[in-house]
């Protein structure tokens, strides 16, 4: 075969492998925005009720990512083994896994939902304007306990996904979006003879649409003909404690990971609060839109993990490296299109969530900012997913302290306080910490599949 020959079978083949992963992303990323929806949609329109309850409903966005990401962490290990089973053609073990990350979710629910009823009342530790933390009690309450039927839901999602049947949970989670929406407008503002409950009617609304979304979820995996031979035989068998520990071993560090990186970002803003409640309620605008976009890059890396673990379960090594990379090369081309739309929409962005010019000065700041960072923001995510897919989940961790609390907040923190540089020095820090873990973690998917792809090639 001819060098020009070889040279356009390997462009096809990653042309292939990139469908191949947009293809699973997109059902993906789409239920994703539907999870984040229900924070963005309770963000713009409490917005309108006033400063002071947005600013509530950042604190409590913030408290609660902390248990929901980490618990989304921990029950990544759901995806992560199912596809490995269903690349080695084991559907029992497909079934195993499922029976007791349900297990693991429901009792990692009810942990965070105890924990942070408790810490509710002791929120004011945290040295945010008094009242900011009053606002945000009831809405704290209601939002915590709906981390039980988010936590149950996800694994079931994670499931059908690794099995390659991502659009029904789709679906059904853009569903619950709008059923929260319409809640929202219900007991936001009043409609239809509701009380209008302002900050606490996006709590109840969450709740409810929570519930909702889970029970119909609950009956699609127990109903679907394409899942059934993955199902558990015996729902109610003796529990296998190595099982649950090669999900721990796996979850932990994973979950470990995820509370590293959201705790900076919780942190960083917690700093806001220091500042006062403007920069509180800017920064949960220029968050949300961040996050909103990252949602993306992470459905494209959830694709690459589980395509990735398809390949490690078949054995298939030579195409570890392809879908890695061309998930990378996705990543790249989606953050840069919404870097650009925040460096020079991020005025008219801020203007649609708040009608204090104060709030939107400083939120079309920060998102100037964070245009930069989401190139880095996508590469970092699908590398970790990469690395996940392969099972490699402790040096990701070790990455996260690294790239956030020793680079990310220090810098933060030097900048925007030493310097006087305010929140615009904060959000440049978390930039930094974002990089440079993009750069470690590339690195190490580069290290780990070059050895055996040059080999693969050789053979």
């Amino acid at each position: 075969m001819t060098l020009r020959n070889l040279k356009r079978t390997a462009v096809l083949r990653w042309c292939l492998e990139g469908r191949r992963t947009l293809t699973l992303a997109l059902p993906i990323m789409s239920g994703l925005v539907g999870q984040m929806l229900m924070g963005l949609t309770d963000t713009l329109m409490v917005g309108q009720v006033g400063t002071i309850p947005l600013a509530a409903a950042a604190f409590g966005h913030n408290l609660i990512n902390v248990p929901l990401v980490g618990g989304m962490g921990l029950l990544a290990a759901v995806a992560v083994l199912a596809a490995q089973a269903y690349g080695a053609q084991q559907p029992a073990e497909a079934g195993q896994v499922l029976r007791h990350g349900l297990l693991i979710s429901v009792l990692g629910g009810l942990g965070a939902a105890v924990f942070l009823t408790y810490f509710r009342s002791r929120a004011g530790w945290l040295n945010q304007p008094p009242e900011v933390v009053a606002a945000a009690q009831t809405y704290l309450l209601l939002t915590a306990w709906s981390l039980l039927p988010v936590m149950v839901g996800h694994a079931l999602k994670q499931f059908s996904e690794a099995l390659v049947h991502p659009w029904p949970p789709t679906l059904i989670m853009l569903g619950g979006v709008l059923l929260n929406i319409f809640l929202n407008w219900l007991l936001i503002f009043g409609h239809w003879g509701f009380p209008a409950m302002g900050l606490n009617g996006a709590g109840l609304a969450t709740l409810l649409a929570r519930i909702a979304t889970t029970i119909v979820m609950v009956g699609y995996v127990l109903r679907a003909p394409s899942l059934a031979r993955y199902l558990p035989t015996r729902w109610l068998a003796r529990l296998s404690w190595p099982a649950i520990r090669a999900q721990l071993t796996l979850g932990t560090p994973v979950a470990a990971q995820h509370l590293l990186e959201v705790g900076a970002f919780v942190a960083a803003a917690l700093m806001m609060g220091w500042i006062n409640a403007e920069a509180m309620a800017a920064h949960q605008i220029a968050i949300t839109c961040a996050a909103t976009t990252f949602i993306f890059a992470l459905g494209i890396g959830m694709a690459v993990s589980i395509r990735v673990g398809h390949a490690w379960g078949a054995r298939a090594r030579r195409r570890l490296r392809v879908v890695g990379f061309s998930g990378l090369a996705i990543s790249g081309v989606l953050m840069g299109g919404f870097a650009l739309l925040f460096i020079f929409g991020g005025n008219a962005i801020a203007h649609a969530f708040s009608r204090s010019p104060e709030v939107v000065g400083m939120a079309a700041a920060m998102l100037f900012i964070a245009g930069f960072f989401q190139i880095f923001d996508g590469f970092q995510v699908v590398a970790m997913c990469a690395l996940r897919g392969m099972s490699d989940v402790r040096l990701p961790a070790v990455v996260a302290i690294i790239s956030y609390w020793l680079v990310a907040l220090p810098l933060a923190g030097l900048l925007g306080f030493v310097l006087d540089m305010g929140a615009r020095g904060i959000w440049i820090g978390l930039a930094a910490g974002l990089a440079t873990a993009a750069v470690i973690l590339i690195w190490r998917f580069q290290g780990l599949t070059g050895i055996r792809s040059s080999a693969d090639t050789a053979r």
